[in-house]
């Protein structure tokens, strides 16, 4: 099957709406995993080294798939995809190269959250509880979301429809809504284990790691060369989460005595992400294809892609404060009225959505001009520099008008 090539002002409307409306699914899904870290607080007062693991977390699922989704993508408009799980398909490479990269980053991410809540003076979680939760959550949750994002994109193939525009939206939202409960879940059960337990998981979580660690150095191909491209991406990349969920635990008590704040947290960052993730899979696309030059500045051609940005995020914003303060008060808990949450998530919304067309073109652009696949790049630095800007921007904004 080949993917229409679609021109003109009604395509163009129809691409509009087609990401819009995947947007806004998205919006509804990730305020629901907003509900439940709403409604775990006393698991996060109880344990708040878990928030410094939370945003990583859910980024690396959106990251690791979302380069799938965005790979994908780019070999449909190429016309090298098929479905099938042959060891040489593009889905099979694919698949394990994003399987191979849950794993060891999961184990890095676990190593960051130790030593940054130990520079804070978290103690609530030592190394073994750290690298154990984030392996084990990481390893269930990447299956998970792997799959749907697979599901999507043979849909997508199978009936016509971009994976550009609708991958992000999907991937960032399973991402949300399975991660968080896996980890919240996973850490409950694993922190109520008799310690004999908990260290004989700890031994099969490091011979997991090591397995893989000797398959990427063993296997050729494809997989090798993505996971040699994207791992040493994401390991900086994990870190700049980490330091998201520092920055959201140090001001843990402000977010848990206005539940809609907290609420807000993964819609908010959520659909920063999908939509950096449609700009950064768009951009990947053109380039590919050449009807996008690789400019160090944008030229007038790249105005649509910003522009579109900017009007996703005029719906976007104002109604994810909506549903936040809704959330809240029909959980019985406190918010900062609708106002002023309209206010925090629309002007932080519009300052971050702006970083995001500027980090997106420039990581795409840089990727490609260096030989390298934007594909790789965009969306997985573009959800982690959301993860870090949109913490310090929506803690600074809340400061403001609180």
């Amino acid at each position: 099957m080949v993917i229409v090539n679609l021109v003109g002002v009604g395509s163009v409307s129809r691409l509009f709406f087609v990401g819009l409306g995947a947007l806004l699914l998205s919006a509804f899904a990730a305020s629901i995993a907003g509900m439940y870290l709403g409604s775990v607080r006393g698991v996060l007062e109880l344990l708040p080294g878990l928030m410094v693991l939370i945003p990583p977390s859910i980024n690396m699922r959106g990251s690791i798939s979302g380069v799938l989704a965005s790979r994908l993508s780019s070999s449909m408009h190429l016309g090298e995809f098929e479905v099938s799980f042959a060891k040489t398909s593009v889905l099979s490479e694919n698949f394990r190269a994003s399987l191979v990269s849950t794993v060891i980053l999961a184990a890095i991410l676990g190593i960051f959250a130790d030593i940054l809540s130990s520079l804070i003076g978290l103690e609530a979680l030592h190394f073994v509880d750290f690298i154990t939760i984030s392996v084990v959550s990481g390893v269930l949750s990447g299956f998970v979301v792997m799959a749907i994002t697979l599901l999507v994109a043979v849909l997508s193939y199978r009936y016509g429809i971009d994976l550009d525009m609708v991958g992000a939206p999907t991937v960032t939202t399973s991402g949300d809504l399975v991660t968080l409960p896996i980890l919240i879940g996973s850490a409950l059960v694993i922190m109520d284990l008799d310690p004999f337990s908990k260290n004989l998981l700890f031994v099969a979580v490091v011979l997991l790691l090591a397995g893989v660690v000797a398959y990427l150095w063993l296997v050729t191909g494809q997989v090798k060369t993505i996971s040699k491209e994207i791992i040493p991406l994401l390991i900086p990349l994990a870190f700049m989460g980490t330091l998201a969920g520092m920055a959201y635990t140090l001001d843990l008590d402000r977010f848990v005595t206005f539940a809609a704040l907290l609420i807000l947290i993964t819609p908010f960052t959520g659909g920063c992400g999908s939509i950096g993730g449609i700009l950064c899979s768009r951009l990947a696309t053109g380039m590919h294809m050449g009807s996008i030059a690789p400019n160090v500045l944008p030229k007038k051609d790249i105005l649509p892609y910003f522009s579109t940005s900017y009007g996703y995020s005029v719906v976007l914003f104002p109604l994810l404060a909506l549903i936040a303060h809704g959330a809240a008060l029909l959980l019985g808990s406190t918010s900062p009225g609708l106002a002023e949450m309209i206010l925090i998530s629309g002007v932080s919304g519009f300052i971050l959505i702006s970083l995001v067309n500027i980090i997106s073109y420039s990581t795409a652009t840089m990727s490609f001009r260096y030989g390298l696949d934007p594909d790789n790049f965009g969306i997985p630095v573009i959800t982690s520099a959301i993860d870090l800007l949109g913490a310090a921007i929506l803690i600074s904004v809340v400061s403001l008008v609180l």
